[in-house]
């Protein structure tokens, strides 16, 4: 099985991030419209493949911009910033920039739609 999922991150990380991008508003829109069906899995797993790959581009540009060496490891700090959704344990005060965006599985075209 880590054989096969090997091959699938190396397939994945050969894909152009942009292509992949253009077709995030298809497979969110499939994700949103629920349906027990094998199509429905399909899009959620090809929609996290996509978060994936932005994940990881983003990740291997901060590490790049902050000038990180191969195998050094960054402070906790950032380690955390870096992760989405991670419960921080020890919340700080809000601060005036962020860093990211969170995507709304709402389509451009629906009403109250932020985007």
């Amino acid at each position: 099985m880590e054989k096969v999922l090997v091959k699938l991150a190396r397939q994945l990380n050969n894909f152009d991030e942009a292509s992949l991008t253009s077709m995030w508003e298809r497979y969110a829109e499939q994700v949103k419209r629920f349906e027990p069906s094998k199509r429905w899995e399909e899009a959620v797993l090809i929609l996290s493949m996509i978060q994936a790959v932005r994940f990881k581009n983003q990740l291997f540009n901060l590490n790049w911009s902050e000038g990180r060496t191969p195998g050094e490891t960054p402070p906790p700090k950032q380690l955390i910033e870096a992760v989405p959704n991670h419960a921080d344990p020890q919340p700080e005060k809000p601060k005036a920039k962020t860093k990211g965006k969170v995507l709304s599985f709402k389509s451009k075209d629906e009403p109250g739609s932020t985007e």
